[in-house]
C-alpha cells in the first residue's frame, strides 16, 4: 500500500510598493507618536465649538474679571456623591502687591452642567464641521459663576475656549499654505524644467530674488501694503497667501531638477512620439515621479508656516482680535513680561500647543522620510 504525500506550497503575496512603505512607517515608534498627537490636535480643531463652555470673544460686560487663576472643580457634593460644580469668584485686593485676586466665595455654588444647549447666549452658537449650526456644549456652568479650566485674559475671556478656537487657525493655515505653495512649487518648477530657455531663466532669477530677501522682511512688507483695519478673515487669507508666496522657491528648484533628469528617459520620449501634448507628459508621467518628495516637503513643510504664523501674530501683523491663533494668544505672555511666569503662567499654556503641533508634524515627516527611503527601511 502506497501512501501518496502532497507538498503544498504557500504562495506569498507580494506587497505593493505603498504597502511597504506604510507598514515601514508604522515601524517607527517616534513616527506613531507624531500621528497620535495630530490625531489629538486635529480632533481638538474639529470639535473646538463643542469642547469650549464659552464663545470666542464672550466675556462678562457687567463685572470683567481679568487675569483671573484657573477655576477649582468640586468633584463631589456634601453626601459624597459625584456632582462636580464650583464656586462663585470674589474679588479682593492682595495687601502686599496691591493688586486684584480672586478668591472663591463658598455662598455662590454653581453646577457642572453636561451636554448644554445655550442658544440665546451672544456668541455661544457656532457651525459644527463648518457648515452645521449648533449651541451644544460639552460641559458648562450657569451665570453668575465662571468656569475657567485655564484661566482668564485680560478681558475676562476664557482661555481654554480661546486656545481650543485658536487651534483651527493655527493648525489649518499650515496645510492650506503649504498646499498653495506646492501648487506653486509644482507648477513653476514643471515649466522651467520641461521648458528650460527663457522659461527656466525667469522662474529661477525668480527665485533667486526671493531667496535672497529675508522672509520675515519681506512679509512685513507685503502685510503692510494693506490696510491695518482689515476684516480678519482677509487678514487670514492674506497670512496664507503670503506664506505660499515667499515659500514656493525650494520646491520648484527641486522639482525642477527632477523634470530636467526625467524628461531625457525613454518613456518621455515615447509618449513625445505617440503625439502626447506637453501638459500630459508633465502632469502623468514626470510629476508623478517626484511623489516621494512632494509627500515628505509637504508634511515637513507645515510645522514651519505654523511657527511662521505663530510668529507673525505675535508680533501683531498676523491672525488679529477678535479671532484668536495659538501665536496671538501667547503675545499676552509677552504683554505681561515677567509677570507672566509667576503670577499667571497659564498664558504660556498656548506654546505648549506650538510645541506639540511641530513636533507632531517633525515626526510624521521624519517617519514618511524614511520609510520612502530603501536605505532606511528596517
Amino acid at each position: 500500500m502506497t501512501t501518496a504525500t502532497s507538498n503544498t506550497t504557500k504562495i506569498v503575496k507580494s506587497k505593493s510598493q505603498w504597502a511597504v512603505i506604510r507598514a515601514q512607517f508604522f515601524k517607527n515608534p517616534l513616527a506613531r507618536v507624531g500621528l497620535f498627537i495630530l490625531g489629538f490636535l486635529y480632533l481638538i480643531a474639529l470639535f473646538a465649538g463643542f469642547l469650549a463652555p464659552y464663545g470666542l470673544a464672550e466675556y462678562s460686560t457687567e463685572n470683567r474679571i481679568s487675569w483671573a487663576p484657573p477655576t477649582p472643580i468640586h468633584w463631589r457634593d456634601k453626601d459624597g456623591k459625584f456632582a462636580p460644580y464650583v464656586y462663585g469668584l470674589k474679588r479682593e485686593v492682595d495687601n502686599e502687591t496691591f493688586r486684584d485676586k480672586y478668591v472663591e466665595d463658598p455662598a455662590v455654588t454653581c453646577p457642572v452642567k453636561f451636554f448644554v444647549h445655550n442658544p440665546e447666549i451672544e456668541g455661544r452658537s457656532y457651525k459644527f464641521l463648518g457648515f452645521i449650526p449648533s449651541s451644544l456644549k460639552l460641559f458648562s456652568v450657569d451665570a453668575p459663576c465662571k468656569l475657567y479650566l485655564w484661566g482668564s485674559d485680560n478681558y475676562g475671556r476664557d482661555q481654554f475656549s480661546r486656545v481650543m478656537y485658536g487651534s483651527q487657525i493655527s493648525l489649518t493655515i499650515g496645510i492650506i499654505a503649504s498646499i498653495f505653495s506646492l501648487i506653486l512649487g509644482l507648477i513653476l518648477g514643471g515649466i522651467a524644467g520641461y521648458f528650460r530657455g527663457f522659461a527656466d531663466t525667469l522662474i529661477m532669477r525668480m527665485v533667486e530674488v526671493l531667496s535672497a530677501i529675508p522672509d520675515l522682511f519681506l512679509l512685513i512688507l507685503l502685510r503692510a501694503l494693506f490696510p491695518i483695519n482689515a476684516n480678519p478673515i482677509l487678514v487670514f487669507y492674506i497670512v496664507v497667501g503670503l506664506l505660499a508666496l515667499i515659500s514656493w522657491g525650494g520646491i520648484a528648484r527641486v522639482v525642477r531638477g527632477q523634470i530636467l533628469s526625467g524628461r531625457e528617459q525613454d518613456y518621455v520620449q515615447a509618449a513625445q512620439a505617440l503625439g502626447a501634448s506637453d501638459t500630459r507628459i508633465i502632469v502623468q508621467h514626470l510629476l508623478p515621479n517626484s511623489a516621494t518628495f512632494i509627500i515628505v516637503a509637504l508634511s515637513l513643510a507645515i510645522p514651519g508656516y505654523i511657527l511662521t504664523e505663530s510668529g507673525l501674530s505675535f508680533i501683531g501683523i498676523g491672525i488679529v482680535e477678535p479671532f484668536a491663533s495659538w501665536g496671538s494668544l501667547l503675545k499676552l505672555a509677552q504683554d505681561g513680561g515677567f509677570e507672566s511666569l509667576d503670577t499667571r503662567p497659564w498664558v504660556l499654556i498656548p506654546g505648549l500647543f506650538i510645541v506639540l503641533a511641530v513636533l507632531g508634524w517633525q515626526f510624521v515627516g521624519d517617519g514618511l522620510r524614511d520609510a520612502f527611503d530603501p536605505r532606511r527601511r528596517r
